[in-house]
This record gives C-alpha cells, structure tokens and sequence, in this order.
C-alpha cells in the first residue's frame, strides 16, 4: 500500500469515526463522543499497519489495551454514580476499533459499511425501540421460526441430487422454501405495522405479499356478508392478484437471472393490466379504507415442510411429464399445480431453464399458463362465496387478463 492510499485510508478512518462519534455527543454519552470515537478508530488502524511489520498479535493487544480503558472508565462511572444504562457506547467503542483496522486488514467497502450502520443503529435507537415494542409473541415467533428455517436448517441439508432426473436436491429445494417464507414473512410484517387500518390499494398489496389465493377467500365471504364493501373486496382482489405476478418475477430472478429478461415483459404487462383495472375501480370510490384481517404465521416449520413436499413433487412431475410426454404433458402439470399454488410450479420451471432442460420461451409460457389457472381458480371463489355486486366488479378485469395471457401464449415471439 502506497503513502497516498495509506494517508486516503486514515481520513476515511478520521470520517468514521466522526460520524459515530457526533452521533454519542449528541446522545450525551459520558465514556466517548466527538474526539474519543475518531481516535479509537485510528487507534485501530494504526494497529493492522503495525500488524503488517510486527505481527497480528499487535491487533489483538491493541484490542486488550481499548478493553482495559474502557473497563477503568465504567469503574469510574459507576464509583462516582453516573453510570450509563446498557453497553452501547462500549460495544459501539469496540466496533469502531475493528472497523479502523479492518481498513488496513481487510476491504475497505466493507469498513465502510460496517463503520456506517454502526452510527444509523445509534441513531436510530427510539425507532428501532418502538419497533420491537410493536411485535407480540406471535410476531417474533414467526421471526424466530424464519431464523430457525433460514439458518439452522438450510445449512444442514444435503446439496446433491437424488431420485431419476437429477432434480431433487434438498438443499436446493428448501431454499426456495426460504425464498417463499421471506416473502410471506415480510408481507406480515408489513401487515404488522400498515394492515390493521389502511387504504384499499395498500390492502391489496399486502393481501398479494401474503397470499393472494387467502386474500381473495378472505374477501369475497366478507363481501357475501357485508355487500356494500363489494367494491373495496374487489379492489384489493385485483391489486392482491397484480402482486402475484411481481412475486413470480422475483422468483424467476432469484432462481434463474438469465431467463428473466425473457419471464419479465409478459408477466410485467399481466400485472399492468391488473393495477389499470384495480386503479380505475379505486378512483371511482376513492378515500376508503379497510380492516385487513390478521393473517396466519406464514413460518410455520409444518406449512413450510408441506411446501417443501409440494414443490419437490412438483419438480419431479415437470421433469418426468417433459421427459415421457414432452411440452404438452407439461402444460397440463403447469395448469393443474397453479389452480392453488403458483410459486411451486414458478419456481419448478425456472429451476427447468436454469438446468436447460426447457426453453425460457417455453417456460415463460408455462408460468403464464399457471398464473391463469389460478386467475380462474379465484374467480371460480368469488363466484362461489362472493356476491354478485362482487361477481360483477371483477369479471371484466379477470376476462381481460386472460384474455392478454391467451394472447401473450399464443402470439408472443
């Protein structure tokens, strides 16, 4: 490392460690603040340039040494009665001291990024406190069981193929239950903080994020109960329906990127059409608002496992139909799994054009065909539970969809 480039890293050292040390002057705190927080982190980065002569173990006593100052100033603190509530300071000190080092030791990007987090939690500490008081018990169990399928269980399987076809992996599959619960998960946790009382669009939206299948159940028995909400229940029924074909999108990105460019435009213009039918509807009734009702812990280790099972034999059914029966076997496979579910199909033939065992046209085409046998699903439900009120709103925007995705199949290049 050149003189410049170690001067460059030093005032990038100076910078961060400002930029947390304004953050604890300005919360007042006692054991550091605007010119401690600079000279720890200095401190840590003079420590990997000795390290770079003398050794790593100049790190590690540099670390001891802040330690030590660090636990003399809270026995000072607390002899004379004016001890702080909490490590934050401390923690934040020790932090600071690894990000100045790693500078030198490591990547600069990330120095960086960590130094930058560490002053936005420091500043943001009321928001975040008001955000965790805002989860009860069935919200940070849905964290937790997310963390539990996310990171104990996914590491543990096994990445290799089993059964005819190569298409059973077991790790492969649960990561895309990972990537189904997150997205679910994130949609509860958006309804935590926007769905108990919001406006019909952003219902729809989050209806869509959780389940739109659910949404659409949920709010056609509410509107055969209550017809004078037909038109909000139809609203967020198109706007929960638009959602869906974003979701598809994102998985097709997340499990095969190069087949997106080809996914996207169909997919993206269904959902137009959704969003132009779901805003016109709004605009005729605009300012109404809803209750959404609460939905159900989308981690569940049991819902999870059975999406598993789902979209295992999903995999294995569009390699085993494209094998026996070819490109029309699997439009029958596409249109039977999506009547209730489209993520596992979407995501079975994604996985499909990743391992080129089907064309993207072909694929796109079959993700289409399924996001419409789901189309005639929710609408078979609101013609079954809804009202005519409700029956009457949708059908044209439903016709219309379909009739684009007929299109789109059909005459697409």
């Amino acid at each position: 490392m050149g003189l410049g480039e170690t001067f460059f890293h030093l005032v990038i050292a100076l910078g961060l460690g400002l930029l947390v040390g304004l953050q604890r002057e300005h919360a007042a705190a006692r054991l550091g603040g605007i010119r401690t927080f600079p000279l720890v982190t200095l401190f840590g980065s003079l420590t990997a340039l000795l390290a770079g002569a003398f050794g790593g173990w100049i790190i590690a006593a540099g670390l001891l040494s802040l330690t030590v100052v660090i636990l003399i100033g809270r026995i000072g603190e607390v002899s004379g009665g004016s001890a702080e509530p909490g490590l934050t300071t401390e923690i934040a000190m020790l932090m600071m001291f690894g990000v100045g080092a790693f500078l030198f030791a490591g990547s600069r990007e990330i120095a960086v990024a960590l130094g930058s987090g560490v002053a936005i939690l420091l500043h943001f500490k009321g928001t975040l406190h008001s955000i965790a008081a805002r989860f009860g018990e069935n919200d940070l169990k849905a964290i937790m069981q997310f963390a539990l399928i996310s990171l104990i269980i996914l590491p543990v399987l096994p990445d290799r193929t089993y059964l005819p076809f190569d298409v059973i992996n077991p790790r492969h599959i649960w990561l895309m239950v990972v990537l189904i619960v997150g997205i679910n998960v994130s949609g509860f946790i958006a309804w935590k903080f926007f769905g108990e009382k919001t406006g019909v669009l952003l219902g729809g939206v989050l209806g869509g994020l959780i389940s739109s299948t659910a949404t659409t159940v949920s709010y056609a028995r509410r509107a055969a109960g209550a017809p004078s909400i037909a038109h909000v229940s139809a609203v967020i029924i198109l706007a929960a329906s638009m959602i869906l074909y974003l979701r598809v999108t994102v998985e097709v990105a997340t499990v095969a990127p190069h087949f997106l460019p080809q996914a996207a435009p169909p997919l993206l213009l269904l959902a137009l059409v959704l969003l132009v039918s779901a805003l016109v509807l709004w605009f005729r009734n605009r300012g109404g608002s809803t209750s959404i009702p609460e939905p159900d812990n989308p981690s569940e280790l049991r819902s999870a496992v059975l999406f598993a099972l789902f979209y295992g034999l999903v995999l294995l059914a569009v390699a085993a139909v494209e094998h026996r029966f070819g490109n029309r076997g699997l439009l029958f496979v596409a249109a039977l799994s999506g009547l209730t579910d489209v993520d596992a199909i979407s995501l079975s033939i994604s996985q499909m054009v990743r391992l080129d065992r089907i064309s993207g046209s072909q694929g796109w085409r079959l993700i289409v065909i399924a996001t419409l046998s789901n189309l005639l699903f929710k609408g078979g439900v609101v013609a079954v539970l809804g009202n005519r009120e409700l029956v009457r709103r949708i059908a044209a925007p439903f016709i219309t969809v379909f009739a684009v995705g007929l299109v789109l199949v059909l005459a697409w290049p």
